[in-house]
């Protein structure tokens, strides 16, 4: 099943698929698109940057364009939202949503939601509503889809936050938060201190530990290590590119200083890490 909008105009596409068939399995190739994926019916297993995950029953995992995602063939049970940034933009439309650095580029792990049974309901009226909006082929389909796309993005972060450590995290702590992730995303390949992304917020690393303690479990600093990694385990599995050329276009001046990094993070050295993942693939 797939479900089609485009505009010649802006360049702007918007799919709703199952990846049950082979245009839609094209999708996963498109580097430019975010790709948000509900296990509706059961347990499905595919890869996400490399790593096998196993999303239960009723989760929803929200991805962007820089993860790579590897999905079999006749896999079922799931159905997916799949769009640009030119049919809805995450970064230019955050004072609508507020989901860039929390659903997308939050963390170096995709953000995941699990529904309840009265969410479900909610969430599966939301998906009949795109099905019949892609039935109304008028001047104003775009908007309605996008209309569509902003509530269920809305609803996501609303329950997405309910989980945090500290749900009634204030909406400017929040906004801290979601403001060094993105900060993360843009500079991880030059700035690896707390203290240089603490200085672009004009906090303290102390302020920004304590928010993460409300946050999750992982502190600042675990956080920008594990996008480094992820971006190196990346560049091992989908490039060409030595070790050592990861290393510097990673900061890195030193090839020997980057292995010990990735080992400790990783558990085995970079070129061990890519010999055993292209063994396995």
């Amino acid at each position: 099943m797939r479900l089609d909008y485009s505009s010649i105009k802006d360049e702007s596409t918007f799919i709703l698929t199952d990846f049950n068939c082979s245009s839609s399995l094209d999708l996963l190739r498109n580097k430019g698109l975010y790709k948000i994926i509900w296990s509706k019916d059961h347990e499905v297993s595919f890869r996400i940057d490399g790593s096998l995950v196993e999303l239960k029953k009723d989760q929803i995992v929200f991805c962007t364009p820089l993860n790579v995602l590897e999905i079999e063939n006749n896999t079922d049970g799931i159905i997916s939202l799949v769009f640009n940034r030119e049919f809805y933009c995450i970064r230019d439309h955050d004072q609508e949503v507020s989901c860039n650095g929390f659903l997308f580029f939050g963390s170096s792990v995709p953000q995941i939601l699990t529904l309840n049974e009265k969410e479900k309901t909610s969430f599966s009226v939301m998906f009949d509503s795109f099905r019949e909006e892609f039935e109304n082929k008028d001047q104003i389909q775009g908007e309605m889809l996008q209309t569509l796309l902003k509530r269920f993005l809305i609803k996501s972060r609303r329950l997405i936050k309910e989980d945090l450590p500290e749900p009634d995290l204030p909406n400017n702590q929040l906004d801290i938060i979601r403001k060094f992730n993105i900060l993360i995303e843009q500079h991880f390949r030059e700035k690896h201190q707390v203290a240089e992304y603490a200085e672009l917020l004009f906090k303290s690393p102390k302020t920004l530990s304590n928010l993460f303690h409300k946050y999750s479990d992982k502190s600042p600093l675990a956080t920008i290590n594990e996008r480094i990694v992820l971006e190196a385990k990346r560049l091992l599995i989908y490039s060409d590119k030595t070790s050592e050329e990861i290393a510097y276009e990673l900061g890195y001046k030193e090839a020997g200083h980057f292995s010990k990094f990735f080992k400790k993070h990783a558990g085995m050295n970079p070129t061990e890490f890519k010999t055993k993942k292209l063994t396995n693939s």
